[in-house]
């Protein structure tokens, strides 16, 4: 039959008349004997090809059964139906797959082809991905990567004892402050002093106006324990460097956040600088502003003339200064020295930090400033930027927490640091939750598990029973420090001293000082950074606090007391911290049965204190 025939038979089956005398069932029998036909080709094409074993043909046979039964209800139905075309082509010599046929309906008519036939028309094109037809794969884990400087610290000796260096033999210290050293008691180094002293002095060799090779010096980092000597790291270089100064400016700022820390950085920077021209002030709060601002400058002649060479500043006080144009001067300041560094990263939102480089670089921005003196803030290096040349600003950071987080350290400026650490983080070390530390050596750590209303009398237990001294208590809040130290006062047998903010500033010198001389056996402190904070972020508060003891490698203890409901995250906590290890110490029900009739007729006594305190 020709295509010509075969195009007439299907224009007849989807209802389009032709003059003749060919009846409806004829048709309809030629054409399913004619795709029965095409339909065995196939089926002998494909048992030639994969060797099938007839299965299609029992397929095909129902295929057909089927369509009669359509054709025969089709023609029962009205002829004025919409005509519609369908072109029915011959399968090709080379036995490539044919197009499928289109019914009435105008879908196609699957049930009509081989199965081989259907997964060839309806598999995806190579290249595209099929809805749906995704594989599970392997989730590759990220670790993280710190840039080099962070990676890669010059590591400092974590055993002080065994690694202690005379003071004679550091051959970057002048002679005059080797004999001040002796004369304070000091004969030897401890690890980061003999370190990070040399280094700093290193940058200083050219003089104050130039670097190693005319750069700009590289910051200083140092991440070390409490007690491991970090104070006279940066006091040490800073009294050597301006010994030799002429004309007295502020050139070195060591910024702290609390006055009790610059209380004691201002005491060290007074004693070495004893016996020299220099000049050390302390801006924290301590006297009035007007008594700071005359300590800062005087105008002699109409013009205004330091008085201080090293100023040592909370952040507030500091920053009141610089905006109430006091007379604190900070255009020749050549070291910013931050002190508890971590702490003072979370500080920033005071924005000290800018307002100190602005104050710094202000000669700078002023167009008539001719002198080889003025500043620019440094940016690319290049010939035209170290001509002529300027004193540059060096940051010297110092903490024991020192956070390893890159995003926090930005905030600092800090121009090719360098790192100097008791911990190593090898870049293929496994990711922690959390910054490991530096636990103080000769620390023993203790965990005592309590239930609330017991605590205080575990404490006393601790104090009275095994004879503990000097104690230093932390809690977390000043309410709950006022009523432990009541607590411990009305039950006697202590002398004990409170610590807060409910003291004034001359209080609290007199109660730390009192405390030192062991005259105070137990001072009940409070710790404002820990209010409200969980257990994530307590862990930099918790090496603060046992930082306390076991300083310059003598031996402490720490215990902390802990709900039944605390444990499991404090044990966490301290381990990815890095703590060599915490022992548990259970206190057995029948040691406390002979204090617990006096322990609660002292609390029966503290809530009429406490209620008569409140009545005033």
């Amino acid at each position: 039959m020709s295509i010509e025939t075969l195009c007439l038979v299907a224009h007849r089956y989807l209802g389009q008349e032709e003059d003749g005398s060919v009846s409806k069932e004829s048709r309809s029998q030629a054409l399913l004997a004619k795709l029965q036909q095409k339909a065995k080709e196939k089926q002998r094409q494909s048992l030639t090809e994969a060797g099938g074993d007839g299965s299609e043909e029992q397929t095909l046979q129902r295929g057909a059964t089927k369509k009669r039964r359509a054709n025969e209800n089709d023609s029962q139905e009205p002829r004025h139906h919409r005509k519609r075309k369908s072109e029915v082509v011959p399968s090709p010599a080379d036995g490539s797959p044919e197009p499928p046929v289109t019914g009435r309906d105008g879908h196609e008519d699957t049930e009509m082809i081989p199965s081989e036939h259907t997964t060839e028309t309806t598999s995806a094109p190579t290249g595209f991905t099929i809805v749906g037809g995704f594989e599970n794969k392997p989730v590759q884990k990220v670790h993280r990567v710190l840039p080099q400087w962070l990676a890669q610290p010059q590591v400092i000796h974590r055993d002080m004892k065994n690694n202690l260096v005379p003071v004679s033999e550091v051959a970057a210290l002048c002679e005059p402050l080797v004999k001040k050293l002796q004369s304070h008691g000091i004969q030897h180094l401890f690890p980061v002093q003999a370190e990070v002293i040399p280094a700093i002095l290193e940058s200083l060799q050219p003089g104050l106006l130039f670097g190693r090779g005319g750069y700009q010096p590289r910051d200083i980092c140092v991440s070390a324990p409490t007690g491991s000597g970090k104070t006279l790291a940066f006091v040490i270089p800073v009294i050597q460097v301006l010994m030799r100064r002429v004309v007295c400016e502020v050139r070195a700022l060591a910024v702290l956040p609390t006055k009790e820390l610059a209380q004691q950085v201002c005491k060290v920077f007074t004693s070495y600088a004893e016996g020299t021209t220099l000049k050390v002030v302390m801006l924290a709060g301590q006297r009035s502003f007007a008594a700071e601002q005359a300590s800062l400058s005087e105008h002699r002649g109409g013009r205004r003339c330091s008085l201080a060479d090293v100023v040592v500043a909370t952040p507030g006080r500091l920053v009141d200064h610089i905006n109430k144009n006091s007379g604190l001067c900070l255009e020749h300041l050549r070291f910013l020295i931050i002190d508890e560094a971590d702490r003072m990263i979370d500080s920033m939102h005071q924005s000290w930090l800018s307002q100190v480089v602005r104050a710094v670089y202000r000669s700078g921005s002023d167009s008539r400033a001719t002198s080889m003196f003025s500043r620019t803030e440094p940016a690319q290096v290049t010939a035209a930027s170290l001509s002529p040349p300027q004193m540059f600003l060096q940051k010297l950071l110092f903490s024991a927490t020192l956070t390893q987080n890159p995003e926090k350290l930005q905030q600092l400026g800090l121009r090719q640091p360098r790192l100097f650490s008791s911990i190593h983080a090898t870049p293929a070390a496994p990711a922690h939750k959390q910054d490991r530390f530096d636990f103080p050596q000769g620390l023993t750590e203790h965990y005592v598990p309590c239930t609330l209303s017991k605590k205080p009398l575990l404490i006393l237990h601790f104090i009275l029973r095994l004879k503990l001294s000097p104690i230093l208590c932390f809690t977390n809040s000043r309410e709950t420090a006022h009523r432990l130290f009541l607590l411990v006062q009305l039950f006697g047998g202590v002398n004990a001293a409170e610590f807060s903010s409910r003291l004034s500033p001359g209080e609290r010198k007199k109660t730390l000082k009192e405390f030192e001389q062991g005259k105070i056996q137990l001072l009940v402190s409070t710790d404002a950074a820990a209010r409200g904070i969980d257990f994530d972020g307590y862990i930099r508060t918790y090496i603060h606090r046992i930082g306390r003891t076991a300083r310059a490698g003598k031996a402490g203890l720490a215990f902390t007391f802990l709900l039944q409901v605390q444990e499991k995250s404090f044990l966490q906590m301290v381990a990815e911290a890095g703590s060599p290890g915490i022992q548990k110490q259970i206190v057995k029900p029948e040691n406390l049965q002979t204090m617990e009739a006096r322990y609660e007729q002292t609390l029966r006594e503290l809530e009429k204190v406490v209620k008569d305190q409140k009545a005033k």
